[in-house]
């Protein structure tokens, strides 16, 4: 494999980690978007607030690409994880523009840079990196983000898969589901 299609392959499989992540806002109300369905108050704008931080940084700062517009919660004097959420003054639609500039930003440091471009993270200890470990490391923290975002998405209304709802997932109905949910749990019970 050469650098050009590393490089080709990494950019693909962000541009559908990103995909999916955003897709879990689909058919979702304002509340819905919002609302902290774990004890560390995950939610899913949040998620997407977070990742399009990241991304502004990550593509951006690191290689003396400064992304053009004040990150919300970067700030070094912001309050713990303001990034993980939408506060009240910042609608769906503002969360959603800042991932999508965000994204655009690093669409093209990523198409500017060769693969072996170099780069450092300041928040890493001023870390020496390149353009291929800040691809590897935001297509991992991106997975991450968007396998918190399937998990707090079923709990909101119940809807799984991949990109969208229903994709992906095995197909079966509530009984079907249930009967399955109860074996593992027996299964499981096994253990106890």
């Amino acid at each position: 494999m050469t650098d050009l299609n590393a490089k080709a392959n990494l950019h693909r499989y962000l541009r559908e980690a990103r995909e999916a992540l955003l897709g879990k806002l689909d058919g979702l109300s304002e509340y819905d978007v919002r609302r902290p369905l774990v004890p560390t108050g995950t939610n899913l704008l949040g998620l997407v607030k977070h990742v399009a931080s990241v991304t502004a940084g990550y593509f951006g700062e690191v290689f003396d690409r400064p992304f053009p517009e004040p990150v919300p919660g970067m700030d070094e004097d912001a309050e713990p994880n303001a990034d993980m959420w939408a506060s009240a003054d910042e609608s769906r639609d503002d969360v959603i523009g800042l991932w999508r500039r965000a994204w655009a930003h690093a669409d093209a440091t990523i198409e500017a840079l060769p693969i072996d471009a170099p780069g450092s993270v300041r928040w890493w200890r001023d870390t020496p990196v390149t353009l291929h470990l800040i691809l590897v490391h935001v297509l991992a923290e991106l997975n991450r983000h968007a396998g918190h975002a399937d998990i707090v998405r079923e709990f909101v209304d119940g809807q799984v898969g991949w990109r969208r709802p229903g994709d992906n997932v095995v197909e079966g109905d509530e009984a079907w589901w249930a009967a399955y949910r109860e074996r593992l749990e027996s299964t499981a019970r096994e253990f106890a």
